[in-house]
């Protein structure tokens, strides 16, 4: 008689080998074997086409392939072809536009440099070594890498998706001024500014990683219509006069999360919108399971995840009259809560 019933042990063996698939994911990326796997290749000639050792090539190649990572061609066992799929090529092929595999790499490696300290910390206390430093530097380096290529691959996107809910951005050519609030290099506001021909505005963020959006907006030839603001959103002023505030995944990392949003209500024109992306911790333990492992280290780190509904709270505590909220999983490290907030009008 067959065993139909998953044994209870077996989601604790899956985490036990996530870290061999991880791994092999990791091991293509940087040895290139993508980029090679546009075409089909058997086993021996990739080996010989990036100088690798032939037969663990072949072991590597069936793990991503088991992994739904590559494809590979049935008909000929003895001399099966492997190549990337559709996905594959989209986001881990590095000549791609939506290109991830650095940001997805920078993921992998963060999270593991803090789950080497998790016992320690549930030990001692103290906070986190961070994976690397918080400067203005470093920030303009994830801008430039793993920031941009998220942004570009999906945040855009899906950016623009929740714009459709948004009245403001519906009239096309209705002059509409955007501050993109903590947006690194700068991609989301670009997007909008694309998509919308009476938007004009500014990105803010720290001095250094403005640079980046700069230099981006100079690329996608929309200086006339953006500019940069560099600053630090706890300390110094963010403009004024806004219809629309854009902030993705910023407000964990300021030290009070009321006084921000207060500063950013007194930006708003009356009538102005604040779209808020940030992810929150569900009340039931699956879906807090798909949050919580990527932010337990911003969590011993001392920044601020709230509790789902908590932000939205907030919101009307500190000016909001009409606040809106629902669940999107089509953002980096979702699922997050989308809120847009309207300030009351003249």
């Amino acid at each position: 008689m067959p065993f139909t019933t998953q044994h209870a042990l077996q989601p604790y063996w899956n985490l036990a080998v996530a870290p061999v698939q991880a791994d092999g994911l990791a091991a293509a990326l940087e040895l290139g074997i993508f980029e090679v796997l546009a075409t089909p290749h058997t086993p021996a000639q990739l080996a010989e086409a990036l100088s690798l050792h032939a037969p663990h090539t072949a072991l590597l190649l069936e793990l991503l392939w088991s992994m739904q990572v590559l494809e590979r061609d049935e008909a000929d066992a003895e001399a099966q072809r492997y190549r990337c799929t559709a996905t594959t090529l989209q986001y881990f092929c590095r000549d791609s536009v939506a290109f991830c595999g650095d940001a997805w790499l920078y993921r992998l490696h963060a999270l593991r440099h803090f789950a080497n300290q998790l016992s320690t910390l549930v030990r001692e206390g103290g906070k986190a070594a961070p994976y690397s430093t918080a400067s203005g530097v470093n920030w303009a380096i994830a801008a430039q890498q793993q920031i941009g290529q998220e942004q570009r691959a999906v945040t855009m996107r899906a950016a623009l998706s929740v714009m459709q809910r948004i009245a403001p951005f519906a009239d096309r050519h209705t002059p509409l001024r955007l501050l993109d609030l903590g947006g690194g290099p700068g991609w989301v506001a670009i997007a909008l500014a694309q998509a919308h021909a009476g938007v004009h505005g500014g990105v803010f963020d720290w001095p250094e990683t403005v640079a980046v959006a700069a230099a981006n907006i100079a690329h996608a030839q929309l200086s006339d219509r953006l500019e940069t603001v560099g600053g630090d959103l706890a300390s110094d002023d963010i403009g004024s006069h806004y219809d629309l505030i854009w902030c993705s995944s910023v407000l964990h990392f300021v030290p009070d999360m009321a006084a921000a949003l207060r500063k950013i209500h007194a930006a708003l024109t009356p009538g102005g919108v604040f779209v808020c992306v940030q992810a929150e911790i569900a009340p039931a333990a699956g879906d807090a399971a798909r949050v919580l492992p990527y932010y337990l280290p911003m969590r011993m780190l001392g920044r601020t995840v709230t509790q789902q509904g908590e932000l939205a709270q907030l919101l009307r505590d500190t000016g909001w009259r009409q606040v809106e909220q629902y669940s999107a999983s089509d953002f980096p490290m979702a699922p997050v809560q989308v809120l847009i907030a309207r300030k009351d009008g003249a």
